[in-house]
């Protein structure tokens, strides 16, 4: 009875989570990237908020999964590209050359067209590639190896910034990770 009850509320915020995008109940929240070396901030990674009108705000603990559970977060992760990709060019129309950083779900990078998306998304904002850095999970890259190294390689072509979210969490090690075009953990 009891997974019973978590398998409905968990289709029920995956319907909720559907129907708040289509509204446009999510938001984003731009933690400032801080330098340790002089305290300047050097970046900010665009954070994904869900304010519901009947749950209210709604913790990414608890909807994050759901969304990867439902395959929705590569809808979500869509989102959060346009949005903050857009957000990252109109600062810099305002004369704030900083890059923002947005993390990226397995379910997302794993797609087919998942480089020529992110191209498409920074040619529609007019943003230079060098000014999004795309936060991968060591996962996404123990799961597939080849095709994600491909992947890797044809962002870092275009000039996107990639970067090691949560480091040693995972199974990898350092010198595995040699292999990847990757500038920070």
């Amino acid at each position: 009875p009891g997974d019973d009850v978590d398998r409905r509320q968990r289709i029920r915020l995956d319907h909720a989570m559907r129907q708040a995008l289509v509204r446009g109940d999510f938001h984003l929240h731009y933690q400032p990237q801080v330098s340790l070396a002089d305290g300047g901030v050097i970046g900010f990674e665009a954070l994904l908020r869900w304010r519901d009108e009947v749950l209210g705000d709604v913790s990414p603990g608890e909807f994050i999964p759901v969304a990867e559970e439902s395959g929705f977060i590569v809808a979500l992760g869509d989102w959060v590209l346009g949005e903050a990709v857009r957000q990252a060019a109109a600062w810099r129309a305002q004369g704030i050359e900083l890059p923002v950083a947005v993390n990226v779900s397995a379910l997302q990078f794993q797609r087919p067209d998942f480089v020529e998306r992110v191209a498409e998304v920074l040619r529609g904002a007019d943003l230079p590639a060098e000014r999004l850095e795309l936060e991968l999970t060591e996962s996404i890259l123990l799961h597939d190896a080849d095709a994600a190294l491909a992947r890797l390689r044809a962002l870092d072509a275009l000039g996107v910034q990639l970067a090691i979210d949560d480091f040693g969490t995972g199974y990898s090690s350092l010198g595995y990770l040699k292999r990847f075009p990757i500038r920070r953990l």
